[in-house]
């Protein structure tokens, strides 16, 4: 069966030679939840203006719905929707008739869009809100409109470009129930962008992780944990930090895959137990000012290839 979207060696550099995305290469299936995590400037919105047609790729090639990007783009708008970070509603109209608007320039039979529009205002329990001037709406139910526009025209691919971005705790778990809810019950591919590591773990089937234009990991959430063991063992240390590092792996107390930052050394614990590998920390007589244990996160799983935490990147 063909892939909901192709992407091959896709590359944008801008004006003076800077290269926003080098060369990505992944498919995304039939009714996959896709994931691009990384910090901003990390190139998820850049990539998903190309495949979404408003930003032309520099070079190598995107399919969307089968449809090329650059050569047919047309053709991919009219099978895909976007949420973009910035609101595209109009303010000064109420929310059923941007909704309206929205069905019209897609192309949408009125009698089917009305139809839609009241599924889609039971779906967001937005019933209330419709015939009010968007300008009156808060920052959560201004971005459940977003969603509800995006889906008048049933699209089989709907692209979600870091859609809780600056609201506050509260009205971003209800958006991400929203969110949940088209996982569970659409039918449609959906790519979403984000820097939130519990948005990725929580709403995703696979997640690429994005660093500096390139994606240095690819996999579902658990199979990326699973990389790191049942727990890892986290040492600061005061002074010579690699020499700590190098003495962990020459006692077989540390693999390939543990890793440092700064002054603190991140240890993959796969066989041994914690206990144990501090025991064994505590006899070698290093100069740690700080050691503890924990379940591995998201975040280490950036921190393992890109050198730093996701939320200081």
């Amino acid at each position: 069966m063909r892939s909901a979207i192709e992407v091959h060696g896709l590359t944008k550099v801008y004006p003076g030679g800077v290269e926003a995305v080098k060369g990505l290469d992944f498919d995304v299936a039939r009714r996959e939840v896709f994931g691009m995590l990384g910090p901003n400037g990390a190139g998820k919105s850049t990539t998903i203006g190309m495949l979404t047609t408003t930003i032309a790729p520099t070079s190598g090639s995107a399919r969307v719905g089968g449809f090329d990007v650059a050569l047919h783009p047309i053709s991919a708008r009219r099978v895909s929707s976007v949420v973009f970070q910035d609101a595209v509603v109009d303010r000064a109209l109420t929310g059923r008739r941007n909704l309206n608007i929205h069905a019209r320039l897609w192309g949408v039979e009125m009698a089917s869009a009305e139809g839609r529009i009241a599924e889609l205002a039971d779906r967001f329990a937005m019933g209330d809100l419709l015939d009010r001037p968007v300008g009156t709406y808060s920052g959560g139910e201004r971005r459940r409109l977003e969603i509800a526009r995006s889906l008048v025209s049933q699209p089989e691919v709907l692209f979600l470009d870091e859609p809780t971005v600056g609201l506050d705790p509260r009205i971003r778990f209800e958006l991400l129930d929203v969110i949940s809810g088209l996982r569970d019950r659409a039918e449609m591919t959906i790519v979403l962008t984000t820097h939130y590591l519990d948005e990725a773990e929580r709403l995703c089937d696979r997640v690429a992780i994005v660093h500096e234009g390139r994606i240095v990991a690819l996999d579902a959430p658990r199979n990326l944990l699973s990389e790191l063991g049942r727990e890892i063992v986290e040492l600061r240390v005061e002074n010579d930090a690699p020499s700590a590092l190098a003495a962990l792996r020459a006692h077989g107390v540390a693999d390939d895959d543990a890793f440092l930052v700064g002054s603190t050394v991140t240890v993959p614990l796969h066989e041994a137990s914690a206990r144990d590998t501090i025991g064994v920390v505590a006899d070698l007589g290093l100069a740690t000012a700080a050691i503890s244990s924990r379940a591995p996160t998201l975040d280490d799983v950036y921190l393992r290839y890109t050198g730093s935490r996701l939320g200081a990147a």
